[in-house]
């Protein structure tokens, strides 16, 4: 049992909250680049993610014509080493919360 005096309680409902907070869908966001050559950011997506030719380069296509992909979708600690590892490659990436999930 919790004690109200104690604050025990304030501090399960902010554990709680974070953990809630972080839960759910992220995605990993491309922005057009326009900088790096087309057949690099496919070989990007590809080294990265293990996309087959057809969706690294409908992805970047999509991301060139829109300015944004989502290239991924996920559980945030997963999605946030994504974004880290596209701009360790030098690519524009994002992490934003899935607004549908």
């Amino acid at each position: 049992m919790s004690d109200p005096a104690s604050g025990t309680e304030t501090v399960l409902e902010k554990q709680t909250e974070t953990v809630l907070a972080l839960e759910g869908q992220w995605n990993v966001v491309v922005l057009s680049d326009p900088v790096n050559l087309a057949s690099y950011v496919v070989l990007v997506f590809r080294r990265v993610f293990g996309f087959d030719e057809a969706t690294a380069h409908r992805h970047m296509i999509e991301a060139h014509e829109t300015g944004r992909s989502v290239v991924w979708r996920g559980a945030r600690e997963k999605a946030e080493a994504y974004v880290y590892t596209l701009q360790e490659w030098h690519l524009s990436a994002i992490l934003e919360k899935d607004a549908q999930h």
